[in-house]
């Protein structure tokens, strides 16, 4: 599957091309990425709006995101591809992906299986919560 980018600035999960291995150029001109080509990726539990965690994705793995239905991220400190669950076999299932606005950041809608954080826990959000000034 490739992507393809809507109106509202989501981007559908639609048939390649056969043999095709490459981010859709549409998609990837609208990309902002970091100097060292990344984009962050914020995941999100798709029925609930829980947000599970923060990765980085590149053109490739974007690309496998949306081709594989399975999240791929780039390991900043491991250099190489991650799928999310191939170890741990706490996968994330993608449903949806939107780019937003500036084109600098994504949001991947999935159905998480078992924990999204390395730690263990269901979201790398919930461990330590900061005071806030009411």
């Amino acid at each position: 599957m490739s992507g393809a980018t809507c109106k509202n600035g989501s981007m559908s999960t639609t048939p390649a091309a056969p043999g095709s291995t490459a981010l859709d150029p549409a998609v990837a001109a609208r990309l902002k990425r970091t100097e060292d080509g990344l984009l962050p990726a914020i995941a999100q539990q798709y029925d609930t709006g829980e947000v599970l965690m923060l990765g980085w994705m590149d053109d490739e793995a974007l690309h496998r995101t949306l081709t594989t239905g399975r999240c791929t991220y780039w390991s900043r400190s491991r250099r190489e591809y991650w799928v999310k669950g191939d170890t741990s076999g706490h996968f994330q299932h993608v449903k949806a992906v939107a780019l937003d606005c500036d084109g600098d950041t994504l949001l991947v809608q999935v159905d998480q299986v078992g924990a999204a954080c390395h730690t263990g826990a269901r979201t790398c959000f919930d461990e330590d919560v900061l005071p806030v000034a009411r």
